[in-house]
C-alpha cells in the first residue's frame, strides 16, 4: 500500500511538471528569451525606462551623435498577445511599445448589457408606444399589423390628448389601411376624424377630402371642398364656368347665396373690364384720361368693385351692370356701406357737389335736410383725409350734434366760424374773449368776434 501511494504521488508530480513545461514554452518574449529570466528582466526594465523618457521628452527634440539600432524587446508574451492583456509588471501598454502606428491590438468588443438595448426592443404595447412617442424616444409602428392592433393604437393616442401623436398614428393608418376601412373606422371616432380632416387640408388632399365627406354623407362639406377648387383656376372665363357648375352642388342656403353672388360678380366684372378697357384705349372718356386705371377689376371683392363703379361710372342709369345703384341693389349692400364707399370715391375726385347730394334729403313739404346713417364726425374725418376745403369741412362740422365734439373738431381743423358761432349760441362771453386772443388780430375772424361782443342785444350768461 505504501509503494502504491508513492507511485501515485510521483505520477501527480510528473503531470504538474509537464504543465509547468507547457507554461514555460508558452511564455516566450519576441527576442526568444524565456519570460522571467534575468536577461529578460534587465531588458524589460531598460525598455520601459527608455520609452518613459521618450514620452517625457517628446516636445524637446534631441540631437543623436551616434546612430542607434532599435531593440525588439517587449513585455508581452505570446499568450498575452493573443489574449489581449499585458503581462503583470509591465510599465506600458502594447500599443505604446511600438513606434509604428500601423501595428494595433485588435481586441474583441465586449457585448453591451441588455439594459442598453431596451430602446431597440419593438414588442411594446400600444400604451407604451404612445408614451415613447410623447417622450421623443425611438418607436416603431410597423409591428401593429392587424386591424385590431392599429385601432387600439389609435384609441390610445386619442386618450393621450396629444395632437402630434394622433396625427402620426393617422399617417401610419393612411399608408397601411385602405381608405374605405379607414373612413369607416373614423366615423365613430370624432376626435381622430377632426385631426384627419385638418391633416388632409394642410397637405392639400382635396380629392381625398371630398371622398371622405361623401362616404360620411356630409354633402355640404363635400360641396364646399369642391367649390374651393376655384382657387386653382387662373383663367377668368374658365373660373366663371366652374362657378356656374358649382351652383348645382348641395350647399346650405347661406353658402348657396354666397356662391351665386360670386358667380354673378365675376360675370359682371368680365363685362365691365372688357368695356372699360376698350373705352380707355380709344380715349373717348375724360375720366380715364385724367385718372388712368391702375389695376384690373377682375376677381376683386364686391366693395372694391363698388368703389370702382362710384369712381368711373357714377351717375349711370340703373339698367347698366356698372351702375353703382345697380350693384348696390343686386348684391344687397347696406346703406351705411354704400355711403362710406361712395363718399370715399367722390371725395377722392373732389366732387363736393356729389358729396352733398349723398346726404341731402327732401321731406314731403319740399324742405331739404342733411342726414346720414353714420355720425357726421366720421364724415368730417373722411373729407379731411381727402383734403376738402375749409368751407366744406365747416358745413359738416356744424352738423355734429355733440357740442364738445363739435368744438374739438373745429379747433382741430381750424374751422373758426364754427367755434365763434357755437360760443355765441351758448352765450359764453368768456370763452369768446379767450378765443379772440388765439386768432390773428385784424383778421375777419377777429372782427367778427368784436362785432358779437359789442352787440348789446345778446344776453350773456357770464
Amino acid at each position: 500500500m505504501l509503494k502504491e501511494s508513492k507511485r501515485a504521488v510521483n505520477s501527480i508530480r510528473s503531470l504538474v511538471e509537464e504543465e509547468d513545461e507547457e507554461d514555460d514554452v508558452e511564455k516566450v518574449s519576441w527576442s526568444g528569451e524565456p519570460v522571467g529570466s534575468i536577461s529578460w528582466s534587465v531588458k524589460e526594465t531598460e525598455s520601459s525606462i527608455r520609452s518613459t523618457g521618450e514620452v517625457r521628452d517628446q516636445s524637446f527634440p534631441k540631437i543623436h551623435t551616434a546612430p542607434s539600432l532599435p531593440k525588439n524587446s517587449s513585455g508581452y508574451s505570446l499568450s498575452s498577445l493573443f489574449k489581449g492583456k499585458a503581462k503583470t509588471g509591465s510599465f506600458q501598454s502594447f500599443s505604446e511599445s511600438f513606434g509604428d502606428p500601423s501595428i494595433r491590438n485588435y481586441a474583441p468588443e465586449l457585448r453591451k448589457p441588455k439594459s442598453e438595448y431596451k430602446d431597440y426592443v419593438s414588442d411594446w404595447t400600444p400604451e407604451e408606444t404612445v408614451k415613447r412617442m410623447q417622450q421623443g424616444k425611438v418607436y416603431s409602428l410597423e409591428k401593429f399589423r392587424s386591424l385590431q392592433d392599429k385601432l387600439l393604437l389609435l384609441d390610445e393616442a386619442v386618450n393621450a390628448h396629444d395632437g402630434n401623436v394622433i396625427t402620426a398614428v393617422l399617417i401610419y393608418l393612411k399608408k397601411s389601411l385602405s381608405k374605405e376601412i379607414l373612413f369607416r373606422e373614423l366615423i365613430t371616432r370624432e376626435i381622430a376624424l377632426r385631426h384627419y380632416i385638418h391633416y388632409l387640408k394642410e397637405i392639400g388632399e382635396q380629392k381625398l377630402l371630398v371622398e371622405l365627406f361623401k362616404s360620411m354623407d356630409r354633402t355640404e362639406d363635400m360641396a364646399l371642398m369642391q367649390y374651393r377648387d376655384h382657387l386653382n383656376v387662373r383663367d377668368e372665363n374658365k373660373k366663371r364656368d366652374f362657378l356656374k357648375n358649382c351652383l348645382s352642388f348641395p350647399f346650405s342656403p347661406d353658402d348657396a347665396t354666397h356662391v351665386q353672388d360670386h358667380y354673378t360678380l365675376l360675370e359682371r366684372q368680365i363685362i365691365i373690364e372688357a368695356n372699360d378697357k376698350q373705352v380707355e384705349s380709344s380715349g373717348q372718356a375724360d375720366i380715364f384720361k385724367k385718372y388712368p386705371r391702375k389695376a384690373s377689376i377682375l376677381n376683386m371683392p364686391i366693395i372694391t368693385t363698388l368703389y370702382y363703379s362710384c369712381f368711373y361710372h357714377y351717375g349711370e342709369s340703373d339698367g347698366t351692370f356698372s351702375s353703382p345703384a345697380n350693384i348696390r341693389k343686386t348684391f344687397r349692400i347696406s346703406d351705411k356701406q354704400f355711403l362710406l364707399t361712395c363718399l370715399g370715391a367722390r371725395a377722392k375726385l373732389k366732387a363736393w357737389f356729389d358729396v352733398d347730394a349723398l346726404f341731402t334729403t327732401k321731406n314731403w313739404l319740399g324742405y331739404t335736410k342733411k342726414r346720414s346713417p353714420i355720425g357726421f364726425h366720421r364724415i368730417v374725418d373722411i373729407l379731411q383725409k381727402n383734403n376738402a376745403p375749409v368751407q366744406v369741412l365747416q358745413d359738416y362740422v356744424n352738423l355734429v350734434e355733440d357740442v364738445e365734439q363739435k368744438i374739438s373738431l373745429a379747433q382741430k381743423y381750424k374751422c373758426h366760424d364754427v367755434i365763434i358761432n357755437t360760443y355765441r349760441d351758448l352765450k359764453d362771453r368768456q370763452q369768446l374773449i379767450v378765443y379772440r386772443g388765439k386768432v390773428e388780430r385784424g383778421s375777419s375772424e377777429y372782427r367778427k368776434i368784436e362785432e358779437i361782443l359789442s352787440n348789446s342785444q345778446l344776453r350773456w350768461k357770464n
